[in-house]
C-alpha cells in the first residue's frame, strides 16, 4: 500500500471535494478532523480518519507522520468568530504548525491553502493577478490578517529551499457546502428570497471541484514558492443575482443598498451575535468592507500553467441550487 496522502480540513467544502479526487486517482487519503466536525458526508470506508486540532502540535505531529504530501485545508473560513483570537490561533499559527510538522516528517511536497480575499489593495486599478504583491496594512479584518500571515510564512519556508506550494482558491460554488461557506450561503440566502438587495461589489468564481483539481495538479506540478491563483469568472454582486433569478425565476433584485448603511448593519449585527445570538451574522464588517475593494481576479497564469479548464460558473450554480433541493433546504 503506497503511504498516504494527508488531507487537514478534508471534512470541509473543498476538502470533501480534493478527498474524493484523490480517491479517484487510487491515493490512499488521511483526514485531519476536528473532534466534532461532521463527516458523515465523508466515504469514511476508504479513508483514514484523525481526529485532531491544527492548533495541538503533537496532533498534527501524529497526523503527518508516514505522510508523502499533506494538503493543508484546515482553517476557521467564516469572517466573523466570537472568539476574535481564533482566526490567529486557527489560520496562522495552526498553519505553522502544519507546515512545519510535515517538513519534519520529510514528506516529498506540501500544498498551503491561502485566500483570495488577502490579494486586495484600496486602491485598484487592474485585475489581480498572482504576483501582486500585498502588506499586512493593505489586509482587511482578522481572518485575512490570519491568512495573510500563514500564507507569509509559507512563502519564507519555500525560500528557504522547502518544497511548499501555495494555492489561493477565489469563491468555491457548487454542490456537497454542508458547512455553507460564505459564498454558499449567499447564493442560499438568495434562493430563499432572502436577499433582494446588493451591494456594489465585485466577486469571483469558481467550481469547488475545479479547486480540487486545480490543487492536486499544483502539487503534482507547480513550483515551490510560486503562488497559483484558482479562479474563473467575474461577476458584480448584481450580475450574480441576476443570473440566479434566471436559474431560479425568482425575481430580479430591487435595491442597491450605499456602503455606509452596510457597514453600520454589519457593526449592529456582529454586535447583536456577540452579546445575543451567538450564532454568525447576516452580515459581517469584514465581508461589508471588503466590498470595497476591486475584486476582479486574472487567473490566466496559474490556469494555463497548471492545464486547468473550469467549467461555466453558471453550471455549477445550477448544480448548486439542485444540491439545496436535494438535501431540503429549498
Amino acid at each position: 500500500m503506497p503511504s498516504p496522502i494527508l488531507v487537514t480540513g478534508g471534512a470541509g467544502f473543498i476538502g470533501s471535494h480534493l478527498v474524493r479526487r484523490l480517491l479517484d486517482q487510487g491515493e490512499t487519503v488521511r483526514v485531519l478532523e476536528l473532534p466534532r466536525a461532521r463527516v458523515g458526508h465523508l466515504p469514511l470506508d476508504w479513508i483514514e480518519l484523525v481526529r485532531g486540532d491544527i492548533r495541538d502540535r503533537d496532533a498534527v505531529a501524529r497526523a503527518v507522520r508516514g505522510c508523502r504530501e499533506v494538503y493543508h485545508l484546515a482553517a476557521n473560513p467564516q469572517l466573523w468568530t466570537q472568539r476574535r483570537g481564533l482566526f490567529r490561533q486557527v489560520n496562522h499559527l495552526g498553519a505553522v504548525h502544519v507546515l512545519e510538522a510535515a517538513l519534519a516528517a520529510g514528506v516529498r511536497r506540501v500544498l498551503h491553502t491561502s485566500t483570495e480575499s488577502i490579494l486586495t489593495r484600496a486602491v485598484q486599478t487592474s485585475p489581480i493577478a498572482e504576483d501582486q504583491q500585498v502588506t499586512l496594512r493593505d489586509v482587511v479584518g482578522p481572518y485575512c490578517r490570519s491568512k495573510y500571515l500563514a500564507e507569509r510564512h509559507a512563502f519564507r519556508l519555500a525560500r528557504a529551499g522547502a518544497p511548499v506550494v501555495i494555492v489561493n482558491p477565489t469563491l468555491p460554488i457548487g454542490p456537497g457546502d454542508w458547512g455553507r461557506s460564505p459564498p454558499t450561503q449567499l447564493v442560499l440566502d438568495f434562493c430563499r428570497g432572502k436577499r433582494r438587495e446588493y451591494l456594489d461589489a465585485d466577486l469571483n468564481l469558481i467550481d469547488v471541484r475545479d479547486v480540487a483539481e486545480g490543487m492536486v495538479r499544483a502539487m503534482e506540478r507547480g513550483r515551490p514558492g510560486r503562488r497559483y491563483l484558482l479562479g474563473h469568472e467575474n461577476f458584480s454582486i448584481r450580475d450574480l443575482f441576476l443570473l440566479l433569478a434566471r436559474l431560479t425565476g425568482l425575481p430580479e433584485p430591487r435595491w442597491r443598498v450605499p456602503y455606509p448603511v452596510a457597514l453600520a448593519a454589519a457593526y449592529v449585527s456582529e454586535w447583536w451575535a456577540d452579546v445575543f445570538t451567538h450564532q454568525i451574522p447576516a452580515a459581517t464588517v469584514t465581508g461589508v468592507k471588503l466590498t470595497r475593494r476591486r475584486m476582479h481576479f486574472d487567473p490566466r497564469r496559474s490556469l494555463e500553467e497548471l492545464g486547468l479548464h473550469p467549467r461555466p460558473a453558471a453550471e455549477s450554480l445550477a448544480e448548486a441550487i439542485r444540491w439545496f433541493r436535494s438535501v431540503g433546504w429549498l
